[in-house]
């Protein structure tokens, strides 16, 4: 076997395609949109790439595709982190351990020649999408979340890399016969009251400017998160843009301040991945009229992202947020993932906890 660096567009649609191939008998693989994979690895579509350099890499054995990894540095992301921190991600291997030593070590390799001190993964060049599953491989996938097979988390750790946080999921499900429990419905009527907040959808006819505001809470609510780096206003317009086609404003909120001042916001995706399968990642012929007809009756969704401004943590605006997404999206069929919680997310877990107590 051997490695051989992408170094053109023949080798990097054979990068792209190979999950279509390696996943194709696992029933719980979603594939994803292709044009949309493409745009990841196009700097004129993905602004990120403008500040990262990466390497793509293909593992071979008897001319077949056998496993695959990006090794990239992202400079903005190591010099806010203050640490030497490169970056892997888009692994894929079959299941033997010298292959993925092999695939590991040329990512490995190329960041020490860039100047790195340590690695850090899976990590992606899509925003918020880190990680692998270690736990719980089915159901199917929700929108931008992982899936691998269960043998990944042995063939790391075997090559020597340790866990660096566990990222939680939550759900709730109507057909389960969830309900907000009474304290929390209770807590909540006081946090309005006390502090003036009120809490109102995005508005769909000013866009960009909704887009603009979510970027500034964002950027001032989660900068202490770890992983976090700052999102550039290209970047934040790139994923607005991706994302308008599924996002609605019944599942995007902000919280209001008496002064009329945004000081949190909620967004919950629709998980059009339940759409997605079966169409092996292809909108033509027909996934497409699946897709426009299909994303108004969804009732799965992904909690994408929740924050609140310092200036108000601790006073239970996060919850006032949950129960208002809650109360904008329920049906009786409801089902919404709250994933990628940060383990020592105290404070978030904690309130989670009391959200999905048993009445």
């Amino acid at each position: 076997m051997h490695i051989l660096p992408v170094q053109n567009k023949k080798d990097l649609r054979k990068f792209i395609n190979f999950p279509f191939m390696f996943y194709k008998e696992d029933p719980n693989w979603v594939a994803p949109l292709r044009f949309d994979l493409r745009n990841q690895f196009n700097p004129d579509t993905n602004p990120l790439l403008s500040h990262c350099d990466y390497q793509l890499f293909l593992l071979i054995r008897d001319n077949q595709i056998i496993g695959r990894i990006a090794a990239f540095v992202d400079h903005l992301a190591v010099d806010f982190w203050e640490e030497k921190i490169g970056l892997f991600g888009y692994y894929e291997c079959v299941q033997e351990s010298e292959a993925s030593q092999v695939l590991l070590k040329a990512a490995v390799d190329w960041l020490k020649e860039q100047g790195m001190d340590f690695m850090r993964g899976p990590w992606t060049f899509v925003s918020e999408a880190w990680g692998l599953v270690v736990e719980g491989f089915s159901p199917p996938p929700c929108i931008m979340s992982p899936h691998n097979p269960p043998y990944y988390d042995d063939q790391l750790t075997a090559f020597g890399l340790e866990k660096a946080k566990d990222l939680l999921c939550y759900y709730i499900s109507g057909k389960e016969d969830y309900q907000i429990p009474a304290q929390i419905l209770t807590l909540t009527d006081r946090v309005a009251d006390r502090y003036g907040v009120t809490v109102r959808p995005v508005d769909m006819k000013k866009y960009d400017e909704e887009v603009q505001t979510f970027l500034d809470l964002s950027n001032s609510s989660i900068i202490n998160n770890w992983g976090y780096s700052p999102v550039t206003e290209p970047e934040a317009d790139a994923l607005a843009n991706d994302l308008k086609m599924v996002i609605q404003s019944k599942g995007a909120l902000f919280a209001i301040d008496p002064d009329g001042r945004p000081i949190g916001f909620a967004i919950a995706l629709p998980d059009i991945n339940v759409l997605l399968q079966g169409m092996n990642g292809r909108l033509f012929p027909f996934g497409w009229i699946k897709l426009v007809f299909g994303l108004p009756k969804l009732n799965n969704y992904r909690m994408f992202a929740l924050g609140v401004i310092p200036e108000y943590h601790g006073r239970g605006i996060d919850s006032l947020l949950y129960r208002a997404l809650y109360e904008s999206l329920f049906s009786p069929d409801l089902w919404m993932e709250i994933n990628y919680v940060l383990e020592d997310n105290y404070h978030m877990n904690n309130a989670i906890h009391k959200l999905l107590a048993s009445p």
